[in-house]
């Protein structure tokens, strides 16, 4: 017999009392976090729940371990305080490198979306396939460098080592330039300082028109992407075993009342309901992954263990 459906609670004020809304991005503007953000604010505001525009904090630092220690020891019960994180987080959380921290030390509230991996590089490269960029790798590992948002250890640093891999590269001898954020990053390869960036989906979401400063190679996805990258051949397709998928998503601080959170969850149920949420994610270049509640938190222990396996096979764990 077919489960029925779980029933949506009914949409209703934000619970942030006298305060004005928040959504912290833990880096700089341009990447995956800030969209994250973007897509809570312009989402709120059209479905009417806030007056003027929630307002984005951009905390970089450690790719997430500031805002992450911040709102736990600084701003642990602020209702209306909401920081975006993403698989990056909870693997360098896995890795131990938001120091003692770890993932019960603040309150999910929902994962909104999903991303996946890219292998980007600039538009005059040399390039045309995943094949022929793994090919240069394996004959000069030293002509090509990688860029990321994050240090050794971040999920952009492990999709770069996995490359690296396939082309019988050892992760120790790839060069790798780190940045605060995909939006440096991006920025970075498209001035030609680096040659590859092992991004996301969302961070180059609005770069890709056509002739464009970027070519994407491959998706990291089980299978092709619909929209704009209809056409670009997953890794898989390419003969390279690599997926990567990123859920993005929002959490709390520790001291954040039962009541409102779950407030938040019932506004997050509501709002990924609804056909002008899909649209909105579809425009912030995420796609389609809506959890909250003993769900969201399952995925997030699942994923912790297997972030868990990938620190100790590139011996990342602290």
């Amino acid at each position: 017999m077919a489960q029925a459906p779980r029933a949506v609670p009914p949409l209703s004020a934000l619970p942030v009392g006298d305060a004005a809304p928040e959504c912290i991005a833990p880096a700089k503007p341009g990447g995956g976090f800030d969209q994250s953000c973007k897509l809570a604010q312009a989402a709120f505001q059209q479905a009417g729940l806030t007056r003027t525009p929630m307002r984005i904090t951009y905390l970089p630092g450690g790719v997430g371990a500031i805002a992450f220690d911040q709102i736990v020891t600084r701003r642990p019960a602020e209702p209306q305080t909401l920081v975006a994180f993403s698989s990056g987080s909870l693997l360098n959380l896995s890795n131990g490198r938001f120091g003692k921290r770890g993932i019960g030390d603040v309150r999910w509230i929902a994962a909104v979306g999903i991303d996946y991996g890219v292998v980007l590089v600039g538009r005059q490269a040399p390039w045309k396939t995943l094949p022929e960029l793994l090919a240069a790798l394996k004959a000069d590992p030293g002509r090509i460098s990688f860029a990321a948002g994050g240090t050794i250890g971040s999920q952009d640093w492990v999709k770069s080592a996995l490359v690296a891999g396939a082309a019988g590269v050892d992760h120790k001898s790839m060069r790798f330039v780190a940045f605060e954020g995909g939006g440096e990053a991006s920025a970075a390869l498209k001035g030609g300082h680096v040659q590859v960036y092992m991004g996301d989906v969302s961070e180059v979401f609005d770069k890709l028109a056509p002739g464009g400063p970027f070519r994407v190679l491959a998706v990291l996805a089980e299978q092709r992407l619909p929209g704009p990258l209809a056409g670009v051949p997953t890794a898989r397709e390419q003969g390279v075993d690599i997926v990567w998928p990123a859920i993005r998503g929002f959490y709390v601080g520790p001291q954040v009342s039962d009541s409102a959170v779950a407030a938040w969850t019932s506004t997050f149920d509501q709002l990924m309901a609804t056909p002008a949420f899909h649209e909105l994610r579809a425009r912030h270049g995420l796609f389609p992954l809506a959890l909250t509640g003993p769900a969201l938190r399952a995925f997030i222990d699942r994923q912790n263990r297997q972030y868990a396996e990938l620190a100790t096979r590139f011996g990342l764990r602290r």
